[in-house]
């Protein structure tokens, strides 16, 4: 029987055992008059527990462990954490368990009081032979209220953990939200294949250097591309000759050295999304809203929100170019409506979250979801497959969670860690 200590734990939490005639394993009357808060941290699994033995109530933890040798295994006899343990819950006794004192530790063995039909629901559950998910069979019996409350709490966990690198650049900038904001916008920018490059074109071009030359679009673009290394010295074109001869000023000016052109790539790219559309994309966004993260900050309206990424305007020669002297047909080249989703998304939401979270400020943390709300659910496997169990999505609040659910805890199986998996278990 393959049986684990979480599934114990769950047994337990939910007190899924059969309760009648309970006693220890020295056979005084037992009495749960509460399992104790599931503690994740150092120490006792539960603390905060009651339990009555005999004629005398205790207050303190509750230990749980699938043998009661596993004690001793687990080192926690020297270990003062586990001084205030009232109970050992096993799944099997077979070992007693003493104190230092010499007095044994009441023990409750739970071997006989879970019943067959949980255990196979479980078993199945978390041992099955699913493909996708391992609840793919039940997921669509679950109520709405209890997936809508599951998704919004691992969106919330998505969130956190995700800025945990924005606080981390933060303290690199010292604490300048709009450099920080910057640097992980120029990475958004990349659309994943060109992120590195991208940011490291950021960070070698800070944004208060363009702050200096924001009133004047050809420096900016010479700033952008040069440090791009896109300004070399066989170009053709009298406009990027142009901006190679700001760009040489500049950079001898602000002491500036280009990243590596070669870490650009161009193969099997639609042309839109060139390396070099996106730069030019990049430099119309920093003319038209420096300091950029104090804008946004301003703006409560997503529909305002929107405008600010999908109103730029390239400089004229990106309309007959894709690349620096090689000129193409006349294409419009702003930000198209799903790139700038996925600038909000990805960017947008994440810091008006990582700001309100870090500064304790509720109402950016409420205008992030929001927003979330706001933009439609991404479209990629795991949304598809999620699909195809029955789950659907709509917008990007809910696919964002469902992207959580399956990379955080289906695909550990950490079914007795979800709500959705507690709910599929619990008895009618």
């Amino acid at each position: 029987m393959l049986f684990t200590e979480d599934f114990l734990h769950y047994i337990w939490k939910f007190r899924l055992f059969n309760r009648i005639n309970l006693r220890t394993t020295e056979g005084e009357e037992l009495e749960v008059l509460s399992a104790g808060l599931h503690n994740s941290h150092a120490g006792a699994d539960f603390q905060n527990a009651r339990i009555r033995i005999g004629e005398t109530t205790w207050a303190g933890s509750a230990e749980l462990h699938i043998s009661s040798s596993d004690w001793y295994k687990h080192g926690h006899t020297t270990d003062n954490a586990y001084d205030n343990v009232i109970l050992h819950v096993v799944y099997r006794d077979d070992e007693p368990l003493m104190r230092t004192d010499g007095k044994r530790v009441p023990t409750l063995e739970l071997h006989d009081r879970i019943s067959a039909e949980l255990y196979n629901r479980y078993h199945n559950l978390v041992f099955g032979n699913q493909t996708i998910i391992p609840c793919e069979a039940s997921i669509a019996t679950v109520d709405g209220l209890t997936m809508q409350n599951w998704l919004t709490r691992i969106l919330v966990e998505r969130l956190e953990k995700r800025s945990e690198a924005v606080i981390a650049a933060l303290h690199v900038n010292r604490g300048d939200w709009e450099e920080t904001f910057y640097q992980f916008l120029a990475a958004n920018f990349g659309f994943k294949t060109n992120a590195l490059p991208f940011e490291l074109m950021a960070r070698s071009l800070p944004q208060s250097i363009l702050a200096k030359n924001k009133n004047n679009a050809m420096q900016i673009e010479a700033l952008i591309f040069g440090q791009a290394g896109f300004l070399t010295d066989n170009l053709q074109d009298d406009y990027p000759r142009s901006l190679k001869k700001e760009y040489d000023y500049l950079a001898k000016k602000y002491s500036l050295q280009p990243i590596e052109n070669h870490l650009w790539k161009f193969l099997r790219m639609r042309p839109q999304n060139f390396p070099t559309i996106r730069l030019a994309q990049f430099a119309a966004l920093i003319v038209q809203a420096n300091h950029l993260f104090s804008k946004i900050l301003e703006v409560p309206e997503v529909k305002e929100l929107r405008s600010l990424f999908s109103n730029i305007k390239v400089c004229n020669y990106w309309e007959t170019h894709y690349r620096f002297d090689t000129q193409s047909k006349p294409a419009a080249k702003s930000l198209g409506p799903a790139s700038v989703d996925t600038i909000l998304l990805n960017t947008v939401a994440l810091f008006l979250f990582s700001y309100g979270r870090h500064l304790k400020l509720q109402h950016f943390v409420s205008r992030a979801l929001k927003l979330l709300e706001n933009i439609p659910a991404e479209q990629n496997n795991i949304i598809t497959d999620f699909a195809n169990l029955g789950v659907n999505t709509k917008t990007a609040f809910e696919s964002q969670a469902l992207l959580e659910l399956k990379n955080s805890y289906c695909n550990h199986k950490k079914c007795l860690q979800c709500s959705v998996g507690i709910k599929i278990l619990k008895p009618n």
